[in-house]
């Protein structure tokens, strides 16, 4: 086993720099299209004046960076944490444009969000602020130009404040043509039935087709989980159903672990009041954080933030799975140390796009006046997830390549094979 304590500095845009640069050299990239694939199309900042509930003035930062939409309009979420800055929205964006593309969606790349942690701020508060960031916003995003969506603390009802903000700004007969602006809305207000567990139902089949490929199934695999918001849930609440038990769960405020299993809807109810906190639950013994990625089990779901598997931690990393529910959570020096000790890596841009997949059905039912259920959308993703799937497939076995290399050359081949057929403008 390859062991390193070398710490890693790198952030997520020279990550995904990395990768791409990685691709284009294997592929050959054109050098016209490289050069326009390398760099952002559009990067929006806006300062912003919001009233809080005791009468003081905040000024906000709010990003929008469109990183291509050669395929489509501009596609990404909205996320509100505190590391949100210009170079983590380059990073998702980039990210967000293969993930469009390697999906096979009409959509390009883009991703943004305020620099705020949500938890300081009321209710009310919330919604002053999303509201008035949608308008400073204004014409940079629209249902056919940019679509947002939910992603780090933000959800359906922020989306619904922005569709509301959105719609609020055009004539009355031009806010029905509007609704689709955002996706990931509440289904009461166009929103699509199930896009709630299209991410986590995406990472929990990325996991089984992978397992099947190899003779196995779920049954008695052991996962541990970061992260427990909307993708940890449902990653957990698929793979248990399936037979798999989560032994051990990390957020921000504590790692817990029961070698026996752990409720997945218990620890969700238990979270609940506490805004999204684990700690404190009774059913699981809380551990040391060091501790966290070490343990002992079949997979390993990182649903929370970027470039947290690095050289500090990958070599600890004893499960034969990573399955990257959240963007970018493995930097390149902790890629090489888990793929020469053997570890399969499910990326991003292919194990996480559930999400995006069902955010495309939201926008064409809103956009066709349709109302789809639940089962149509879950067999809709599974069939879309499983057909992406054994296209990396053969390319990883066709390439004798990483799963996260074949993913990249099939998503960055179709954008130059557009530019190649489109030529560039004039």
């Amino acid at each position: 086993m390859l062991k390193t304590k070398t710490i890693s500095k790198q952030n997520m845009y020279d990550t995904v720099m990395k990768q791409f640069n990685k691709t284009a050299d294997i592929i050959e990239l054109n050098p016209n299209i490289r050069k326009i694939l390398g760099i952002t199309n559009n990067e929006i900042i806006v300062h912003f004046p919001v009233k809080m509930d005791n009468g003081k003035v905040e000024v906000f930062t709010g990003y929008r960076v469109q990183h291509n939409n050669a395929l489509g309009p501009y596609k990404g979420g909205l996320r509100y944490h505190t590391t949100v800055d210009i170079d983590a929205a380059k990073a998702l964006a980039m990210w967000m444009t293969w993930k469009t593309s390697l999906t096979g969606l009409p959509y390009g790349g883009a991703k943004g969000g305020i620099q705020i942690d949500p938890r300081d701020y009321s209710l009310a508060e919330l919604e002053r602020i999303t509201r008035r960031f949608t308008y400073a916003l204004g014409e940079n995003i629209g249902p056919e130009h940019d679509i947002p969506a939910p992603d780090v603390n933000t959800n359906t009802q922020t989306m619904a404040w922005i569709a509301d903000t959105y719609m609020s700004t055009k004539s009355t007969s031009e806010r029905s043509h509007n609704q689709h602006v955002v996706t990931g809305k509440p289904v009461g207000s166009g929103g699509l039935e199930g896009r709630d567990r299209a991410t986590g139902y995406g990472v929990y089949l990325s996991i089984k087709l992978l397992l099947k490929t190899k003779g196995e199934d779920l049954k008695g695999k052991t996962f541990i989980v970061q992260g427990y918001g909307n993708v940890g849930y449902w990653a957990s609440h698929f793979l248990i159903e399936d037979g798999a038990v989560l032994i051990a769960v990390q957020d921000a405020h504590a790692t817990i672990y029961n070698e026996n299993g752990i409720d997945s809807e218990k620890l969700a109810q238990h979270t609940e009041p506490r805004k999204g906190s684990i700690k404190g639950f009774s059913e699981a013994n809380e551990i040391d954080a060091t501790e966290f990625f070490g343990l002992d089990c079949d997979i390993v779901i990182p649903a929370a933030l970027g470039n947290q598997i690095t050289a500090e931690n990958a070599y600890r990393i004893k499960a034969s799975i990573v399955a990257e529910g959240a963007n970018g959570p493995t930097d390149n020096e902790g890629e090489e140390i888990l793929l020469q000790n053997g570890v399969t890596i499910l990326p991003d841009i292919f194990c996480n796009s559930g999400g995006v997949i069902g955010s495309y059905f939201e926008w064409l039912q809103n956009r066709n006046g349709e109302l789809w259920q639940l089962e149509e959308v879950l067999q809709k993703l599974e069939k879309k997830i499983t057909e992406n799937f054994y296209k990396i497939h053969a390319e990883v076995q066709k390439r004798e390549v990483d799963w996260r290399t074949a993913a990249y050359i099939l998503a960055i081949t179709r954008i130059e094979t557009a530019y190649t057929q489109r030529g560039i403008f004039p």
